[in-house]
């Protein structure tokens, strides 16, 4: 799998080398060169974990996403997907939507309602294999793992759910509002 970083290519064996470096800290987007890739890879003879299970559906090829941007005051994840869909998510609704066990649990019953992150942001977005991301956020929150699914997912239904997790702080008497630090 290669990647395109602010428009350079690099080897997936490079992007640990080069987040330890910050390099993802300071540009503003993280492209993701999946289709060229696929299309190289076929000619070398590879096949995906999905041709090896079955003839890709349109979803499936809906859920590889093309570009992922940061947007430079980090509060804005943007995702593109080769279907051409693309959604602005913002860092908020992914944090208190975070696919960890920490905010989700192990049960539908452990799953937390998280309050007071209006204010969060992204710190990092790091890749993980070829199949999702780990978002990084300055509350130092990072054990979440987004694949590309989820991220569609979220994407596809932020109304609904941003709407749900409205009515659940009001329901449990939270705020989005971050605490109040004391002095």
């Amino acid at each position: 799998m290669e990647w395109r970083i602010a428009g350079r290519k690099n080897r997936a064996t490079n992007l640990a080398y080069l987040a330890d470096r910050g390099y993802f800290g300071g540009p503003s987007s993280l492209r993701l060169a999946a289709q060229d890739v696929a299309l190289s890879r076929r000619k070398q003879g590879f096949e995906s974990p999905r041709e090896r299970h079955g003839p890709a559906s349109m979803t499936d090829l809906q859920t590889w996403p093309t570009e992922l941007r940061l947007r430079k005051d980090r509060k804005i994840l943007t995702v593109t997907f080769t279907g051409g869909e693309s959604f602005d998510l913002p860092a908020e609704y992914l944090r208190v939507k975070s696919p960890s066990a920490e905010v989700q649990g192990h049960s539908a019953e452990e799953r937390k309602t998280v309050p007071g992150k209006r204010d969060v942001g992204l710190v990092e977005v790091l890749p993980v294999g070829n199949y999702a991301v780990r978002l990084v956020f300055d509350d130092m929150h990072s054990t979440g793992i987004f694949g590309w699914d989820y991220l569609l997912e979220l994407g596809r239904n932020y109304s609904i759910y941003w709407r749900d997790y409205l009515d659940e702080l009001a329901a449990k008497n939270l705020t989005r509002e971050p605490p109040v630090r004391r002095k």
